[in-house]
């Protein structure tokens, strides 16, 4: 069988910022951890990076290595360590670690119909990836993907929830399911307890060519008096570089648990605000309380804090027409 690695033409990796221009596998450059050293854990672990390709192969292997394996006290292996396989928009199982914890290195073997078809591995939220390697029959034909619908990049830019705590597959993540859906690329800017609305990452967010931004950090925020040094800056400093991009803000999902929610929801809104009333036409606003509807709300969550698969297809169902209502302006 012949081999192709994450960086051989014409597999394309998406999701990974200036992969092809830096040959690394991280979100944030080193000079920007610099500045902002919350972000140094986090950086090399990539949530919503996909590696997309089109065969006739009647079977194609996955491997996966990673530097380490980690336990995440909220998430199991099949969540945090797992590959989700798309074939042909649909999903057809996992790249999972061989024995569990023990080795860090994962893989898993995929039957197609032998023609052409387009394939997705969603790669491994939780850990830093050193390698992919694809396996296929040696007369088979290799091909890039046809190209995403919306080519230029939705960026989101949050918390855990924003990269995908906690989920039970990496494909349930709520931006990886609104990507399906909208056949349209993005970036997960997500960082756990850390990103909390530092200039210096809303700067390098603007080096990129985005088609929408999501701005999703409140859950990072320690309280409200912090958003409200933080949240209307971070939003200017992106609208300035880019007067005209469609900017849609959130509000975290877990109001019951949060004695503070309405106050955090109402400065978060006044950006919202301030900027209708200066006459911008591109900002959106969701409130997060409108994710779960009424009843049963208490299904959703894992922890009252992060959504589980119900959350997150509830969180994807209610963005997913303003998202739609933007690209297709």
């Amino acid at each position: 069988m012949k081999k192709y690695s994450w960086k051989d033409k014409p597999l394309k990796l998406y999701g990974v910022p200036r992969f092809y221009e830096t040959n690394r596998f991280e979100r944030l450059p080193e000079e920007v951890c610099e500045k902002v050293p919350s972000l140094e854990k986090l950086r090399r672990r990539c949530p919503g990076a996909r590696l997309r390709f089109r065969t006739n192969s009647p079977v194609f292997n996955v491997y996966i290595d990673f530097e380490s394996i980690t336990v995440d006290v909220g998430m199991a292996v099949y969540a945090a360590q797992s590959a989700n396989v798309m074939i042909d928009g649909k999903y057809v199982g996992l790249v999972k670690p061989v024995k569990g914890y023990e080795i860090p290195h994962a893989e898993g073997s995929f039957k197609t119909t032998g023609e052409m078809q387009d394939i997705t591995i969603f790669l491994p939220r939780n850990e830093v990836i050193t390698n992919v390697v694809v396996e296929f029959e040696d007369d088979a034909i290799v091909e890039e993907h046809k190209p995403y619908k919306y080519e230029k990049p939705i960026i989101y830019y949050g918390s855990s929830i924003t990269e995908g705590g906690c989920c039970t597959r990496v494909m349930n993540a709520y931006n990886t399911r609104l990507s399906i859906w909208l056949d349209t690329d993005f970036y997960n800017f997500g960082f756990s307890s850390a990103a909390k609305g530092e200039l210096e990452v809303a700067d390098y967010i603007n080096t990129f060519d985005m088609s929408v931004f999501v701005m999703d950090y409140d859950h990072n925020a320690p309280d409200a008096a912090h958003l409200e040094k933080t949240h209307e800056p971070f939003f200017k400093r992106i609208r300035e570089a880019n007067p005209t991009l469609p900017i849609l803000i959130l509000t975290k999902p877990d109001a019951e648990y949060e004695w503070e929610y309405d106050r955090r929801r109402d400065v978060i809104y006044q950006t919202y605000l301030n900027a209708k009333n200066s006459g911008d036409e591109n900002v959106y606003f969701i409130d997060g309380q409108t994710y779960f509807g009424t009843e049963d709300r208490d299904m959703c969550s894992v922890d009252t804090c992060h959504p589980n698969d119900l959350g997150f297809y509830f969180m994807a169902k209610t963005i997913y027409p303003v998202l739609k209502e933007i690209l297709e302006k």
